[in-house]
């Protein structure tokens, strides 16, 4: 409904909410209320708290936290600014954490409550920073955030912003290596985001009075770029601090949320809940789910459960979140091949499958999957180099991910590309293993990897977590995936494990499952 045609940076879109829709709640958060039009105002104090503190556009701001409606105020608050927004990821350890601050020059980083220990312990390793504002109070020495803010008019600055000015920069996990900083415009933020109502599938058409539930960590596009989309939408964003199953079940039974975002990870979690049956679960018009492969077990256990419209979303931090998406429509409870794809492209995105040389393939020929659109990043920061690897000068962004697309242009994800296992010449694909074996009856997760094999160069291995009181055989599961995939695909051990190392975006460490089988070898392939 409330779709910004005409808005070009985030401020303005802050801007048209408060006039069109300024009664209207914008964030709720632990008993905490704010209307757009109040939204609008503490945004004005917040970019003029930061001109006031010598912060010119382009300069970056970090914040250390967990979810919070004041974190969506400095957001849009720096954008009314020019500033950039660095939220870090707070799951990260200090030295990491570091790294981040350092990386982007930060000189002002805001600190919630859980975390002033860790700032306290990393401090000699981020000297630049000339100021910390604690989030909640109570830290001796830091102002607090609201007394911050509220020490500046609420008059809008009007600084200038352009639609290619970069706002937000969200590192990306850093699963090998370390984290790259990918910078989004406002252009990508709003790109393919406003406009023609028209246009917009019906799925993501947002009618009166939405309520949407940020639930993933806002140093990951999912929360972020999630509640962009609600403020953009006029809809309620009601903040949970961290994502918690029964939180989120009672979010839902109590603020009628209409539309959520999760990952597959915590939607297994959700649904697994001794209440989740219990739920009134008529408010839900839309769950979005992605970041992962969903086993198709799970999504039809999902479906059931939740009974409302299902939406598969597939992007990355670099496209500044979905690209592409499997509709509503394409969820039969009775299962299709369409409900193993991640979807066809959204209006306005190109998406191409490409061999090594940057030729595209063939239909049904798996390949390295590009993407062009509005909504790829400016780069990354500092790296320009790695900027150029992944973007050519044509615009196409390569992903990273390996997959195929079928005549009718859905686009079909294996894995990542660094995560192919070659074994006895063959490319095996660990996703294709792991949905082969998580419908097993005993399996409540799995995680595929490549280890050292001295026939085969590589053998592939399954990390399997079990359900509660269930018992199963290495046997038993690779008899399993063998009656579902080919012999040379299927596990040739097992190993169970009590849990799988995920990020904070819910993305399985592989890095961290293989590395015990790696150690001593200068190289990990064969």
């Amino acid at each position: 409904m409330a779709i910004i045609n005409d808005a070009r940076t985030l401020g303005d879109v802050v801007r048209a909410q408060a006039t069109n829709m300024g009664d209207r709640k914008a964030f709720t958060f632990e008993g905490r209320a704010t209307t757009y039009a109040q939204f609008d105002a503490n945004t004005n104090r917040v970019a003029n708290a930061l001109i006031a503190d010598g912060l010119t556009p382009g300069v970056r701001i970090a914040y250390l936290g967990k979810n919070s409606d004041h974190y969506f105020e400095l957001l849009f608050g720096a954008a009314k600014a020019g500033v950039v927004m660095t939220p870090v990821n707070w799951r990260l350890a200090g030295p990491e954490v570091a790294f981040i601050i350092d990386n982007s020059d930060t000189s002002l980083v805001f600190v919630g409550p859980e975390f002033t220990e860790t700032i306290r312990m990393i401090a000699s390793d981020i000297p630049q920073v000339r100021s910390f504002i604690a989030m909640e109070g109570g830290i001796s020495g830091w102002p607090t955030y609201e007394d911050w803010r509220d020490a500046r008019p609420d008059a809008d600055p009007r600084v200038p912003v352009r639609w290619e000015d970069v706002t937000l920069q969200l590192y990306t996990s850093g699963t090998t290596g370390r984290p790259k900083g990918a910078m989004l415009t406002h252009g990508n933020l709003l790109g393919l985001r406003s406009g023609d109502d028209d246009l917009m599938p019906d799925w993501n058409r947002w009618g009166h009075n939405e309520v949407s539930l940020v639930a993933m960590p806002v140093a990951h596009i999912g929360g972020s770029g999630w509640g962009v989309v609600g403020v953009i939408n006029a809809a309620l964003n009601v903040v949970a601090r961290e994502f918690d199953p029964a939180a989120v079940l009672d979010f839902i039974d109590r603020d009628r949320v209409s539309k959520i975002f999760m990952v597959p990870a915590a939607m297994q979690i959700v649904v697994r809940h001794p209440r989740a049956r219990d739920i009134d679960w008529s408010c839900m018009k839309y769950l979005l789910y992605g970041a992962s492969p969903i086993p198709l077990d799970l999504l039809k256990e999902c479906m059931e459960v939740f009974g409302c419209g299902f939406v598969q979303m597939y992007g990355m931090t670099e496209t500044t979140g979905t690209i592409v998406a499997l509709p509503p429509e394409d969820h039969v409870a009775e299962g299709s091949p369409r409900m193993r794809a991640a979807g066809k492209a959204l209006p306005g995105v190109e998406v191409a499958i490409i061999d090594e040389a940057g030729a595209p393939v063939a239909p049904h020929v798996v390949g390295e999957i590009a993407t062009r659109s509005v909504a790829n990043m400016a780069g990354y920061w500092k790296q320009p180099d790695a900027t150029a690897k992944t973007i050519d000068p044509d615009g196409w962004l390569r992903s990273g991910d390996a997959g195929y697309m079928d005549e009718d242009g859905y686009v079909f994800i294996h894995d990542r590309v660094k995560d192919m296992i070659i074994s006895g010449g063959e490319n095996v694909y660990p996703a294709e293993v792991e949905n082969a074996v998580y419908g097993h009856p005993a399996v409540a997760e799995v995680a595929v990897i490549g280890v050292p094999d001295e026939k085969w160069g590589e053998s592939v291995k399954a990390m399997v977590v079990l359900k509660p009181g269930a018992a199963a055989t290495p046997a038993d599961i690779i008899k399993w995936a063998r009656e579902r995939i080919a012999a040379y695909k299927s596990p040739k051990s097992v190993d169970f494990i009590d849990a799988l190392p995920r990020n904070a975006s819910g993305k399985i460490l592989r890095r961290e499952l293989r590395e015990p089988y790696w150690a001593g070898y200068e190289r990990r392939v064969s």
